[in-house]
């Protein structure tokens, strides 16, 4: 299962992949120290990582809400599944619940779904990576103005995002085949245009 959809399309960027910085050379830059070409590639990281942008995704506030009470009372796994599994499945939240923003850049590391997450980080580590993801889209690291963030939404209004989205991705994919039957119609008209002309040339 995907995780929750973005709240607006993803930029040209992929941003669910962390950011491949360039190793700086031991040498540096013509002129610069080892040191300066260093603080350089930083710089270009930094820059890199605001032009990427958020990495958002909502879950279900309940869910997030459960997580952060069970983590303080001795992180069992038994207890954070039921919560877990919300996120799982956040197909089967109540309409009328709130889903809540979240940064997964938090989480330090790429996952395409929340099942990857729980093969690599268990149970705890995934409640655990969660709250991250929630703690950073709080602290607000772009600085972003307040009255353009993400706010929460419903369950419905999410469902009904994720179902748009399904929709245009179709739409996509058909006007894609489509122009690919075009082009292929258009590569098979110029042979059989040239079968009466080889004849022709047969005969004469």
């Amino acid at each position: 299962k995907r995780l929750a959809p973005p709240l607006r399309p993803p930029p040209p960027n992929d941003c669910l992949h962390p950011a491949r910085h360039s190793r700086p050379s031991i040498r540096g830059e013509r002129g610069m120290s080892a040191e300066e070409a260093a603080a350089k590639a930083a710089e270009g990281e930094e820059e890199e990582l605001e032009l990427e942008g958020q990495d958002l995704f909502y879950v279900p506030e309940k869910a997030l809400t459960g997580i952060k009470e069970k983590l303080k009372n001795g992180k069992k796994e038994e207890d954070l599944k039921p919560f877990v599994d919300q996120l799982v499945n956040p197909e089967d939240v109540p309409d009328e619940d709130m889903m809540l923003p979240v940064d997964m850049r938090g989480v330090g590391k790429d996952f395409d779904s929340v099942e990857d997450m729980l093969a690599e980080l268990g149970v705890v580590g995934t409640a655990e990576a969660f709250v991250k993801a929630r703690e950073y889209f709080e602290a607000n690291k772009d600085k972003e103005p307040e009255d353009d963030r993400p706010k929460p939404i419903t369950a419905a209004e999410w469902k009904q995002t994720l179902a748009d989205d399904a929709l245009l991705e179709g739409e996509e994919e058909e006007e894609m085949l489509e122009d690919l039957e075009e082009e292929d119609l258009e590569e098979e008209e110029p042979d059989e245009a040239e079968e009466p002309a080889t004849k022709k040339a047969k005969t004469s």
